[in-house]
Parts: C-alpha cells; sequence; structure tokens
C-alpha cells in the first residue's frame, strides 16, 4: 500500500530503532530533535522481531533493519530505500563457537558438521559463513545447518542443507548437551569457560582481515519507506542529521576504528562484501550493486 505524506511541514513517523543502540540513544530518549520531524518508536524487545513486519507489512516509516534482511527485501522489490548510516557495526571472527567438553574445533574441521544459527538469513550468520568460506576454506554447502526462526521474507525459501530445529530445542541449550558441533552466537555468547572460539585467535584474525579489506561489518543500518523519501527529501535529510549527531554524541570509535561509518563511499567496502557474501550463499539471487541500494536523496548523504 502506497503512503502518503504531508507536502510540506512537520510530521510524525512510526519508528523502528532499539531504545538501547549505543549510537541512537539521544535520538531515542529525546535529548536532540527537530522542529521538523517527530517519532514515535515502537520497538518490540528483541529489535529483529520488528523486522519481519517492516519488510512483510510496511508497518515503519523508518528504523533500523538487518543489513542482510534488506538486501532480500531490495532483491524483493519492497518499497525501502537505504541510507548510508552504520548503526550496529562489529567484527564477528568471535561469533562461531563450540563447546569444548565434546571436542576442540578448528575452521578446517567445521565441513560436515552440524552448525546452529538462529535462522540461516541472520545478518550474523551470514558474515561469519562467508568470513569461513573466504577465509579459511570452509564450505557452506557441506554443513547442516540448524535453525530456530524463518527467514524475514516470506518470498525466501532456505537451501536444502537447511533443517529447522525440533520444536521446543534452544540454540544455545543443543550448543551445550551436544546436539550440534558448533553455533553463531553473537553479542549473547554464553560466558562459559566450555565454550570456545573456533578461530583460534578471532581479535588477531579480524583486525589483520580488516586491514586488507577496509571493511567493518556491518550488523545493522537505516532504511525509510521509498515514498518518504521520494515526497519528503527534507525529512530524510534530517533523520539523517540526527543520526549522525546522535552517534558523535554516544559514542567513539575503537581503537582508532569509526565501528559505525556514514556516507556512501564509507560504507561501500562493507556493502560490496556483504553482497558477495549473501551471493555466495544463495541468500539473494542475484548480486546487487552498491548504488541500487540508494535512491538520489539518500545517494548524497553524507556527500
Amino acid at each position: 500500500m502506497t503512503h502518503t505524506y504531508p507536502a510540506s511541514g512537520p510530521v510524525r513517523l512510526h519508528t523502528l530503532l532499539a531504545p538501547k543502540n549505543a549510537s541512537t540513544k539521544s535520538l531515542t530518549s529525546g535529548t536532540i530533535g527537530s522542529d521538523l520531524v517527530g517519532f514515535d518508536f515502537d520497538a518490540p524487545e528483541l529489535i529483529h522481531n520488528g523486522f519481519k513486519p517492516m519488510v512483510r507489512d510496511g508497518k515503519f516509516d523508518w528504523g533500523e533493519l538487518a543489513i542482510v534482511t534488506f538486501l532480500q527485501a531490495k532483491f524483493y522489490g519492497k518499497p525501502l530505500v537505504l541510507l548510508p548510516a552504520i548503526i550496529g557495526g562489529r567484527f564477528q571472527h568471535q561469533c562461531v563457537a563450540y563447546n569444548s567438553e565434546f571436542a576442540t574445533l578448528a575452521p578446517s574441521d567445521l565441513n560436515g558438521k552440524r552448525i546452529g544459527v538462529r535462522s540461516y538469513t541472520q545478518t550474523t550468520g551470514v558474515w561469519i559463513r562467508g568470513i569461513l568460506q573466504n577465509e579459511y576454506g570452509v564450505d557452506p554447502a557441506n554443513v547442516e545447518w540448524v535453525v530456530f526462526e524463518d527467514a524475514h521474507l516470506a518470498e525466501y525459501k532456505e537451501p536444502s542443507n537447511v533443517h529447522l530445529a525440533p520444536k521446543g530445542k534452544k540454540l544455545k541449550e543443543m550448543l551445550f548437551n551436544g546436539e550440534i558441533d558448533a553455533a553463531m552466537i553473537g553479542s549473547d555468547m554464553p560466558d562459559d569457560p566450555r565454550i570456545k572460539t573456533v578461530i583460534p585467535d578471532p581479535k588477531k584474525d579480524a583486525l589483520a582481515w580488516h586491514e586488507r579489506t577496509g571493511v567493518i561489518p556491518m550488523n545493522h543500518m537505516v532504511v525509510v519507506r521509498s515514498e518518504l523519501s521520494q515526497q519528503r527529501p527534507d525529512v530524510v535529510r534530517e533523520i539523517y542529521r540526527l543520526l549522525l549527531e546522535s552517534r558523535d554524541l554516544d559514542t567513539k570509535p575503537v581503537n582508532g576504528m569509526q565501528m559505525r561509518p556514514f556516507g556512501v563511499e564509507a560504507v561501500r567496502p562493507s556493502l560490496e562484501m556483504i553482497i558477495e557474501y549473501a551471493f555466495q550463499q544463495k541468500v539473494i539471487g542475484r548480486k546487487l550493486t552498491v548504488d541500487e541500494l540508494f535512491d538520489d536523496t539518500t545517494r548524497a548523504l553524507g556527500g
């Protein structure tokens, strides 16, 4: 359904932003604001539970979205456009782990194993599989992927080596019980001495990989409805300004690196790589270009 916005003057927008996101706290708390645009924040407790309503039902005017979900939305023709604004980024090498009670695993041991991940299309999972495939020689097609949720896009069908976990099972529980060989887990990795990273020195490897590629692995970026960008480019520019102001108030570079870069050229290397990874893994059906993710309004932001 096409949405029409006021041709001029202030607007209020239905907004999906996690209140605990480090780089948007000043915005979601009301510390900063705007006379042009107001926000009705409507975030579920787990922010990823807002992604399916965004891409399937068009529930939000704008907000954060996992980058792989956006790539799929773009591939399937959903009326969303990307802003060159990363509001969640981290290195991912540490996000694949095993239970040392049962075995010792290195990346070279993963072919033929059972690996759990929340969803096959989860952005963390796509990053990790891409890193394992392109840096360590793991073939995702030779792994049994055990998942717990379907894709955010209803049109997507998983590869034949992706299987839904038995009803009632949980990812960490299966890892602790030895029912899967390894698991891909993001910021909530268990703090347990039995759980070891498959990549033995993930920080060292991640920094070397970044030095070579220039890539900052993003998780969440910002999207707006296509109609909003077409009808009210002034509002989209104001959203971008507020996001940048909030980022600079709320966060600092890490080890001299800006983990939440803004601007098309700043995010281009990372977008090119996640597009490549998603295409390799059959998460999207063709290799999108970076420039087609934006429109004339959002492509100019940060320029």
